[in-house]
C-alpha cells in the first residue's frame, strides 16, 4: 500500500507557544515528526532539517500567531555570524537556512 504524500505545507500554532520547550513540542506536532520530536535546541533542529526526522525541505511552515511566539522567544542568543539576536529570530534563521520556507502570519 502507498503510503501518503507529505503536505507542502504545514501550520505552527504560534499562540501555544510560551516558552522553548513548548516551542519545539508545537513545532514536532505541526511538522506531524515522528513521535513529535523535531529538535529540542537550535543545532537539533538544523539536524532534524537534513532528514531522518521528520519531512525534509523543501517546505513551507504557516507560523500562525507568530508575534505571539516572538513575544515569547526573547532569549538573546549569539548566531555563527557572531551577531546577537532574539531566540525567534534564530529559530527563523535555522528553518530558512535549512530551506523552509516561513510564512509568518
Amino acid at each position: 500500500m502507498p503510503t501518503a504524500p507529505k503536505p507542502s505545507a504545514y501550520v505552527l500554532h504560534g499562540g501555544r507557544i510560551t516558552d522553548e520547550p513548548s516551542l519545539w513540542a508545537e513545532l514536532g506536532r505541526a511538522v506531524q515528526a515522528p513521535d513529535g520530536y523535531y529538535g529540542r535546541n537550535l543545532d537539533a533542529l538544523a539536524d532534524c532539517l537534513r532528514g531522518g526526522f521528520g519531512p525534509r525541505p523543501p517546505f513551507t511552515l504557516l507560523w500562525e500567531g507568530s508575534t505571539a511566539s516572538a513575544q515569547a522567544l526573547t532569549r538573546r542568543v549569539t548566531g555563527p555570524d557572531e551577531e546577537e539576536r532574539s531566540y525567534f529570530d534564530a529559530v527563523l534563521d535555522v528553518l530558512r537556512q535549512g530551506g523552509v520556507t516561513v510564512r509568518l502570519r
